[in-house]
């Protein structure tokens, strides 16, 4: 009888009962504990009234009461939605009416967004805090786990029924809900588990926020499925992350790359032994160049990789055995995962040519929650569209070029601006950088470069950026204007968003 990912505790609690599952702060609990907390919480849904193929909502940082709830709904066949905690109330309800939920677990830390949507028109019917000082109406979660039975969920859970929706960030309109079902959570951790070393004696520090598809799936949960233990901070500090790396001995992580380059910029960072780290991965966005360097120069196994929330999300990892030689490639595609990359006529383009990636395999999701002509549009005879740019060269591997929507053309000409933004990251007193096309009735659009500096005490003109810039790229593609900012605007995976500095 198929049990979907809920079953992978099952086996590791009689297999490793006394190996540790998750670290939390104090709280450390091995693989049969939190077993048993997950059978206790999945029972509690039961009575309820949650049923397979409900939604239940999930407010919450990283903590153990993330993961437990997550593997709780997949025991009984609920579909569990995380859900970015750094949302406005406006934005969680829409998702909460949106997902049609009735149950929401949350973390005291959210007490006031939850007060504000008490009073709002939603679906929810049920609150469950986590913490202190819960609403007097409210089910307290520890009280829940103390009192339910920790029998094991009797339910027939087929690999092909969905298991999470995760809300695509919605950086250009009402975010999507991806439907994932266990079968892509298992393959994305099988995909993985055949690049990545993983064993079970393995540790990773999950700081990437695990309401975003890269935290929750890059590493945390293709190690679980191996059998490892988590490591899990509910906020990013980048002195804390060296310090627990240090102490813990951790041996993986997945960060995004602005986390990465906050690693670099921390002043003593030769103090911290980071020798333990088998596996450092990034991914998320384009790593500048520069960041890579710093890594791989201090011999840690850097892996840079690229997926999406659609393909849950693992496409293609670059091996540490390949990653200097192939800096700036994402690697080759994964061994259950099929990559093409195509013309506006769905042709395969010619090796070295730019067309859009588009992605099979049992990785790709099942379709966008109640929009279906969202979804026609997004997968096609089984192929996931993913709106990225990206080329083979002639040894298979891929290079990302750019998204689709922000490329550039100029004159005529197709620039894009992942191109220019690597190299002005190698500038001196470039810490970030954004390409953008604006309106130019001449040449269609022309080239601007937003620009944050790491000493600002030290102006940066136009003219500066096309004499650094100067013999390393065509005339055309150099930046016309350029505007120093304080900060990029980012979203909470740490995406620039080009849709704001368009505006």
């Amino acid at each position: 009888m198929v049990k979907g990912i809920g079953n992978w505790f099952v086996k590791h609690s009689k297999a490793r009962p006394d190996r540790l599952a998750f670290v939390y702060n104090e709280k450390r609990y091995t693989y049969v504990e939190v077993n048993e907390r997950v059978n206790r919480l999945a029972n509690t849904l039961l009575t309820k009234g949650v049923r397979k193929g409900d939604r239940v909502n999930a407010l919450l940082f990283n903590t153990n009461e993330m993961l437990e709830s997550m593997f709780a709904c997949a025991k009984i066949g609920a579909i569990f939605v995380p859900i970015n905690f750094r949302l406005s109330v406006d934005e969680v309800l829409y998702i909460v009416n949106d997902s049609r939920a009735y149950h929401f677990i949350y973390d005291c830390r959210m007490k006031s967004l939850v007060e504000q949507l008490r009073d709002m028109k939603s679906s929810l019917q049920e609150y469950i805090h986590v913490g202190n000082n819960p609403h007097k109406e409210d089910s307290v979660y520890e009280d829940l786990i103390a009192n339910a039975s920790n029998k094991e969920p009797e339910y027939d859970i087929r690999l092909e029924d969905v298991q999470m929706m995760m809300y695509t960030s919605g950086t250009t309109g009402r975010p999507k809900g991806a439907m994932l079902t266990h079968g892509n959570t298992q393959w994305n951790a099988i995909n993985s588990i055949n690049i990545i070393p993983f064993d079970y004696s393995d540790s990773t520090l999950a700081v990437a926020p695990l309401f975003h598809i890269g935290g929750m799936s890059v590493i945390t949960s293709p190690l679980l499925y191996k059998g490892g233990t988590v490591f899990l901070e509910d906020h990013f500090d980048p002195t804390r992350v060296l310090q627990k790396i240090h102490d813990e001995r951790i041996t993986s992580i997945f960060l995004v790359p602005a986390m990465w380059q906050a690693l670099t910029n921390v002043e003593n960072f030769g103090a911290y032994d980071i020798s333990s780290l088998r596996i450092a991965i990034s991914g998320g966005a384009p790593c500048p160049i520069t960041v890579i360097e710093f890594f791989q120069k201090r011999d840690i196994p850097f892996y840079e990789g690229f997926g999406l929330t659609e393909t849950a999300p693992s496409v293609c990892i670059l091996d540490r055995e390949n990653s200097v030689r192939k800096n700036g490639s994402v690697g080759r595609e994964l061994i259950h995962t099929s990559v093409r990359i195509v013309d506006p006529n769905d042709r395969d383009v010619p090796t070295g040519e730019v067309g859009e990636m588009i992605v099979n395999g049992p990785n790709v999701m099942a379709g966008y929650w109640n929009k279906p002509e969202a979804t026609k549009e997004s997968i096609k005879n089984g192929w996931f569209y993913t709106g990225d740019l990206a080329k083979f060269d002639v040894e298979g591997f891929i290079y990302i070029v750019d998204r689709k929507k922000d490329m550039i053309i100029t004159g005529g000409e197709n620039v894009y601006p992942i191109e220019i933004e690597q190299l002005l990251y190698r500038h001196p007193n470039i810490k970030e950088v954004a390409i953008i096309g604006y309106p130019d009735e001449k040449w269609g659009e022309s080239i601007k470069a937003i620009v944050a500096l790491k000493d600002s005490g030290q102006p940066l003109s136009s003219t500066d950026v096309e004499s650094f810039l100067h013999g390393k790229i065509a005339r055309f593609k150099i930046p016309k204007q350029i505007e120093i900012v304080e900060a990029l605007p980012r979203n909470a995976t740490g995406k620039i968003l080009k849709t704001v500095l368009r505006k």
